[in-house]
């Protein structure tokens, strides 16, 4: 007779029956609500400790075993702990800049050494009966279980939890338990705080008090001239003879746990530390501040620490989940997406939020333009508050940003292309200070936010300013012909392999955008107009360059073009390009690259996308089939855009395995660069391909508007979005749209066109028109060779 449990418990992140590793990647099958790993693998460490990583944008907690060996890349990180690198020229020039910024791995909390009758715990000796790691969801918690024989044959059972509290800046808590597993055994367990090889001047000690059972720990940086510091405390539930003493070392704060263990006997330790930094002259003050959040933290205690945890991703998942019915594994990934882009984002950050997250070092912990593009937009309708913080980051930016507008003889403000503090970290200025559009990129976030939000106060006190300073920047750059045009020339758009071209599409419709967001906005908010020296003659400028902005086209076929000359110059050899030359620019020289058509990743279809009213829906799909073809994907942000602009002009098939691409970046390692760390903007991504692909959800000029479709193999789509204080809930099905007001007040929509007003307790069902036959039989668009969407490694 089959057992009564023969099926996993769907509800059950942690169900023992559901460990086998049928997808051949390092994880097991997929779990609506967690992430679990198959068989231990040492060779997939560090990419299972990107994925492990638990974070609250202010400290991140790579997923490594609490024993430290063996390991990947571990590593803890703390948001604007960096350090200084030179940076030198062969041929230096005015304007380049002379040092770069990197996050650095500050001090390990997590490390918890067993010794079982004298021999460490180590899964590479002995035998490992049982292993498991359980990324959950819902909980915020990573949790671990192993059943371990010693070489001389004791037998323990070992289990762990560890959280990184999301509303708790700098706080790690842990739990690590040991029990005897059939005889009785001596164990010993080292809990530790480490020195970060990465710092200088290890300074320790164990503080005071007979119930104390922690210490402190301080390390510089060196260039930066940061403290960085660690208190921690520990909570031991042990049998009354075990021997608990804490003592400092040169590099690191101890605390050990001596006991016999009796056959089933537990021993459970419990520990929390703070960390957090600060400029090296108040490193005093820091002290004070950590022992502060320690002793908070200790009063709440573990059980009160996960019950947070768990309320506040309650409250996000209420308001930001997305169900999806019909495939198993991509419900899986857009929830561990969402999870990862709301811990990036989760503790509203005054120092941005890295194209990595605190998942690894990855691009050198910078901030990217892909934060305004592809993340904000998300937390604008899932988590407004981050977003925020996030366009308030980049505000207390604008001091630098005019600064380097200066330098480079520009008015208003010139953002750094890839920075931590605000100063520009790129010594390659074509790809860097020559990709202009990021002024108009943030000066979109922000209208974007406002548009969703309605949140004046923030307009007043950073919005107008960011749109306005980067408005100016404009007048500058941008050249009028002979017939009343406005160019800009020789800069370099989203497309990396197409750099210093005149009239990107993208970059002149964001700025044209960027121009009349300033005029909106300056009528709208006179005051904070006056403090920024506008006038009647400046909006004036604003407004005639707007209205003249140039939209290149081939002049061929009439269809708009990614730049100028872009459909003149000589198509790259796909066919004669081998798969292992990908990414092409590790294979071949820029100069190659930028004299040929290919696109690394969504350019002009990223305008599709965001600048929609420049285009008809046929321009759009010739556009989109153009791009297709000669669009090498060699980048992780182009496979969410082509999903959304796929799905917009009929390609649902191509739009199903993009959105795949987008959600699995990581879960499958598809590029190959997991492990140094998660691909924030692509998980964000994620939600846009499956909310504004599948669901046609377009924001802007402050209306919600909706064109759900569903692709072949979805039986439906449920998600849920913030609008102006209001939730909305929609549910998609084959033939079917319905529409729910969750709270908040009346919310007016356009459901394919028609308008409606949604309201409380008055939902609509709509239907969703089928497709055109003409643009079913349309053929699919080709990719070059080689580079059709990514599928599992």
């Amino acid at each position: 007779m089959p057992s009564a449990r023969t099926r996993p418990d769907p509800h059950d992140p942690h169900d023992p029956h559901d460990s086998h590793d049928s997808h051949g990647r390092g994880l097991a099958a997929p779990h609506a609500w967690a992430v679990r790993e198959g068989p231990l693998d040492p060779e997939r460490l560090a990419q299972v400790e990107s994925l492990f990583t638990l974070s609250n944008g202010r400290c991140g907690v790579r997923g490594s075993l609490e024993e430290g060996d063996p390991h990947g890349t571990p590593g803890t990180y703390l948001s604007g702990a960096f350090e200084l690198w030179p940076l030198t020229y062969p041929e230096y020039s005015y304007g380049y800049p002379t040092v770069q910024e990197r996050l650095v791995p500050v001090l390990d909390p997590t490390r918890v050494e067993l010794l079982v009758a004298g021999e460490p715990l180590d899964v590479r000796t002995g035998e490992l009966t049982e292993h498991e790691r359980v990324l959950d969801l819902r909980s915020g918690t990573l949790h671990r279980h192993l059943r371990w024989t010693s070489p001389a044959g004791h037998r323990v059972v070992v289990g762990s939890q560890r959280l990184v509290p999301l509303e708790r800046p700098g706080l790690v808590a842990l739990e690590y338990t040991v029990r005897a597993d059939g005889a009785p055994v001596d164990v010993e367990v080292r809990s530790a705080v480490l020195a970060s090889e990465h710092l200088h001047e290890a300074v320790a000690d164990t503080g005071s008090g007979a119930e104390h059972h922690g210490g402190r720990l301080r390390q510089r940086t060196d260039g930066s001239g940061l403290a960085v510091a660690a208190h921690v405390e520990h909570d031991v539930l042990a049998p009354a003879t075990a021997d608990v003493r804490s003592h400092a070392l040169p590099d690191r704060v101890v605390t050990t746990v001596r006991t016999r263990l009796e056959a089933g006997e537990l021993l459970r330790l419990r520990k929390v530390v703070s960390l957090g930094w600060a400029p090296q002259f108040e490193r005093d003050d820091l002290g004070t501040r950590l022992a502060g959040l320690l002793a908070d933290g200790v009063r709440t205690g573990w059980e009160g620490l996960v019950r947070e945890q768990r309320a506040v991703l309650d409250d996000f998942w209420a308001h930001a989940d997305v169900e999806v019915d019909g495939d198993d594994d991509l419900q899986q990934a857009a929830r561990f997406a969402l999870f990862h882009v709301f811990q990036a984002a989760a503790q509203g950050t005054d120092r941005g939020i890295p194209a990595k997250g605190l998942t690894g070092t990855g691009y050198d912990g910078h901030t990217f333009w892909d934060t305004e593009v592809f993340v904000l937009p998300v937390l604008n309708h899932v988590w407004p508050q981050a977003a925020a913080e996030a366009l308030r980051w980049r505000h207390h930016m604008l001091p630098a940003a005019r600064e380097r507008a200066r330098e480079l003889g520009l008015a208003g403000a010139s953002f750094p292309w890839r920075t931590i503090t605000g100063r520009e970290s790129s010594g390659y200025w074509p790809a860097g200070t020559a990709a202009v559009h990021l002024g108009a990129d943030v000066a979109d976030a922000a209208v974007r936010h406002l548009h969703a939000t309605g949140d004046e106060e923030l307009a007043r006190e950073a919005l107008v300013d960011l749109v306005v300073e980067t408005a100016r920047t404009w007048v500058v750059l941008g050249r009028e012909d002979s017939d009343g045009r406005f160019h800009v020339d020789g800069v370099t758009g989203p497309d990396e392999y197409s750099a210093l071209v005149d009239d990107n599409a993208y970059t002149n419709l964001m700025a044209q955008a960027n121009l009349r967001s300033a005029v909106e906005l300056t009528k709208r908010f006179p005051a904070q107009a006056e403090a920024l020296g506008v006038d009647d003659a400046e909006l004036a400028e604003f407004t005639r360059l707007a209205d003249a902005v140039h939209l290149p086209r081939d002049p061929a076929t009439g269809v708009p073009a990614q730049d100028g000359g872009a459909r003149q110059r000589k198509r790259w050899d796909f066919a004669g390009t081998r798969p292992d030359q990908y990414p092409l620019a590790d294979s071949f020289p820029y100069f190659s690259l930028y004299r040929r058509q290919v696109v690394k990743q969504a350019d002009l279809v990223l305008a599709l996308y965001l600048r929609p009213e420049a285009f008809t829906w046929e321009e759009k799909r010739d556009a989109f089939e153009h791009a297709e073809g000669v669009t090498v994907r060699d980048s992780s942000l182009s496979a969410a855009v082509q999903a959304v602009v796929a799905a917009e002009v009929g390609h649902l098939g191509l739009a199903a395995e993009y959105v795949h691409e987008a959600a699995f970046v990581d879960l499958h390692d598809l590029r190959g660069k997991t492990a140094d760390g998660l691909h924030i903007a692509s998980l964000a991504g994620a939600w846009l391909a499956l909310v504004a692909g599948y669901g046609g959800m377009r924001d802007g000029g402050g209306e919600l508007s909706f064109a759900p479709r569903l692709p072949d193999g979805l039986s439906g789509l449920r998600f849920r979005t913030r609008h102006r204080g209001s939730c909305l809930e929609v549910r998609v099905h084959g033939d079917r749209a319905d529409y729910r007001l969750l709270d908040g007040g009346p919310v007016h929509l356009r459901h394919h066109g028609r308008e409606f007003t949604i309201a409380r307790d008055e939902p609509v069902t709509l239907p969703v028109p089928s497709l055109d036959p003409e643009v079913v039989a349309r053929p699919r668009p080709e990719q070059p060779a080689h580079r059709g969407p990514r599928r599992r490694r």
